[in-house]
């Protein structure tokens, strides 16, 4: 099978969420199934000069959209076996500040949607299956089946879209349909949502499979609780609606080569985890006490990440004999909050504002829990990647936190700790069951062995996705 995936962001090149780690390694996966996957992204001027230096000018075309004609060039580029499309637009892709976030939006992601489909006329690859992400390539199957189809190349085209997080939608007025998308007239009811033009619900409407990052986030979806408005349209189309759970990229989460780690380690030299914890300790300012248990929390600090749970319940929690360390940014009310607790708790509360991503990686490998209490998490890749590093995730049971992480209970039947309701003592009672299983110092080697035991690669996730593909090309068994 051939399969074009389509995205924003991939990691190594570009990246400003887990979208990127996806993106950068799911397709890696399915070519490691015998199939063959190629990666499109647009050619920000943020992708660094030692990446652009590898890539090789492959062609030019134009690119009509509504009224405009605009020129794209297709760069490639092979890493790891992949080959990744670039498409080229200076107007809209040579931006300062980010690679999202710009006031015409709709219009870059709409042209680099068409684009994409465009560049098939070109290149020497004629996908079975085109994959889209998220409302920035929503706009592709839509265009596909508005301008493309009745062109031979297009034909036999299947398409299948990944809702990364329903929450962000491409909503606009349908003002915009015409004169930005270029849209006919007669393409509004595939557009039309509560009032307004919803890219994400064209491509729902119109595509052969909508996937989600998680089996319960497929689920909780249709619930009006999480869908921001789109359960009703979601469970009319639940037919093609599938949850395939993430991985994390095994290779650059590896304790035992990580170069950010104070001290490598694995199964069998488990011991210098303690090495990073002290190391760690004293780095954030924390009393250096290998006894006593050290929460870590890597996260965005915003409402739905539970960041309010833990504000509710810090004072208890500070009664007990552990610390917490904290890496994240966000809402200044949590930012100020973690820095006032670091202030009423030296030595036992030590918190870093921003993102550094090799102090995550120290606090994945020293923390001895990781605590991820959040209200809605689609899939969710850092209580994975604590596992990686034999850290014990205590998490809510919601999105691919349920399906990745079960209770321990009392027989060390699963690798962290749980809860169910979005309640702050519900937390606080997984914070001591883990506490109390941390001071059984008989059990938690154990623990954190089955933590290390964890696979969570992507070697699963793309043999669902391959046996996705072949579904809708009707190759079952094949």
């Amino acid at each position: 099978m051939k399969i074009l995936y389509a995205a924003t962001e991939a990691t190594p090149f570009i990246a400003t969420g887990g979208l990127a780690d996806v993106a950068g390694s799911l397709p890696r996966a399915i070519r490691n199934k015998q199939q063959s996957c190629r990666v499109v992204l647009p050619l920000y001027s943020a992708i660094k000069p030692e990446w652009r230096q590898k890539m090789n000018f492959l062609c030019n075309f134009y690119v009509p959209l509504g009224w405009r004609n605009q020129y794209c060039g297709v760069f490639e580029l092979i890493r790891d076996g992949v080959k990744y499309y670039f498409l080229d637009n200076e107007y809209y892709f040579k931006r300062d500040g980010g690679i999202y976030g710009f006031y015409d939006d709709a219009e870059r992601f709409a042209f680099f949607s068409k684009a994409l489909v465009e560049m098939i006329q070109y290149i020497d690859f004629d996908p079975d299956v085109l994959h889209c992400n998220d409302w920035q390539t929503a706009m592709a199957p839509v265009y596909l089946d508005l301008f493309y189809r009745n062109m031979e190349k297009y034909q036999k085209i299947k398409t299948v879209f990944t809702i990364h997080n329903i929450q962000y939608q491409g909503k606009y007025g349908m003002e915009i349909a015409s004169d930005v998308l270029g849209l006919p007239y007669y393409a509004a009811p595939t557009m039309l949502y509560d009032g307004c033009l919803n890219m994400m619900k064209g491509a729902i409407e119109v595509c052969d499979y909508i996937t989600t990052v998680s089996p319960t986030y497929a689920k909780e979806i249709t619930d009006p609780w999480f869908s921001h408005g789109l359960d009703r349209l979601l469970k009319a189309h639940q037919h093609k609606l599938k949850g395939i759970l993430n991985g994390i990229d095994t290779r650059s989460y590896n304790p035992e080569t990580d170069p950010a780690l104070y001290a490598n380690f694995g199964p069998d030299t488990v011991e210098k985890k303690g090495v990073n914890k002290l190391e760690l300790q004293k780095t954030m300012g924390l009393e250096q006490a290998p006894e006593k248990m050290l929460i870590g929390i890597v996260t965005r600090f915003v409402g739905h990440k539970g960041i309010d749970l833990i504000q509710y319940i810090y004072d208890e929690l500070m009664r007990r004999e552990l610390q917490v360390v904290a890496l994240g940014s966000g809402e200044y009310m949590f930012e100020s909050f973690f820095q006032e607790m670091q202030a009423k708790y030296p030595g036992r509360t030590a918190v870093r504002i921003g993102f550094e991503p090799d102090l995550a990686r120290k606090i994945y490998a020293g923390a001895d829990v990781f605590l991820m209490p959040s209200k809605s998490e689609p899939c969710g890749l850092a209580q994975m990647v604590a596992l990686r590093y034999g850290t014990l995730p205590i998490v809510r049971e919601t999105g691919g936190l349920k399906d990745s992480i079960t209770d321990m209970g009392l027989n060390l039947g699963g690798n962290g700790f749980t809860f169910k309701t979005y309640n702050a003592h519900d937390m606080l009672g997984a914070i001591d069951r883990a506490a109390g299983l941390y001071y059984n110092r008989e059990l938690w080697p154990k623990a954190v062995q089955i933590a290390l035991a964890c696979d969570f690669s992507w070697d699963r996730s793309a043999g669902e996705y391959v046996d996705l593909y072949r579904e809708i090309l009707g190759q079952q068994g094949a």
